[in-house]
């Protein structure tokens, strides 16, 4: 996997850069810890995406696949998850303090210390999710399953 340069200034990269990555890819992306804040990413196929300490805050990756992708130490806050497929995602000591995970599939997902402080997690999965020590302190969980 290439490395992408880290510049915390502005955006390391556009959609259309991203996507021009996924459609070249041989294998999964490697943004680790790249700025993507306010990006829109919705919809976009990121299985098994290597973004550990990626920053995201208000990102839009409504309707993503990030199935198996790591999210491991993440700023995710006030970012648009719903819809999105995290099933078997590494989500370990994120943060995503007020996101939007409404309906967003969990299944699996490794969610240890993770903070979901005022997140919307209506409707989300959570089955079979590792849970140790993560924060929902006022987070909505309407109709949300799996929360142990």
């Amino acid at each position: 996997m290439e490395d992408l340069t880290i510049n915390k200034q502005e955006n390391d990269l556009t959609r259309a850069e991203i996507v021009k990555l996924i459609a070249g890819a041989t294998q999964p992306l490697n943004l680790r810890g790249v700025n993507l804040e306010d990006i829109d990413l919705s919809d976009l196929d990121l299985t098994r995406a290597n973004l550990y300490r990626a920053y995201l805050p208000g990102a839009n990756l409504s309707g993503a696949d990030l199935t198996g992708a790591n999210l491991s130490q993440c700023d995710l806050s006030e970012a648009n998850l719903s819809g999105a497929d995290l099933t078997e995602a590494d989500l370990s000591q994120a943060h995503l303090e007020e996101a939007n995970l409404s309906g967003a599939k969990l299944n699996r997902a490794d969610l240890t210390g993770a903070n979901f402080t005022k997140a919307n997690l209506s409707g989300a999965n959570f089955t079979f999710a590792k849970q140790d020590g993560i924060e929902l302190t006022e987070a909505l969980l309407t109709n949300a399953f799996g929360i142990k």
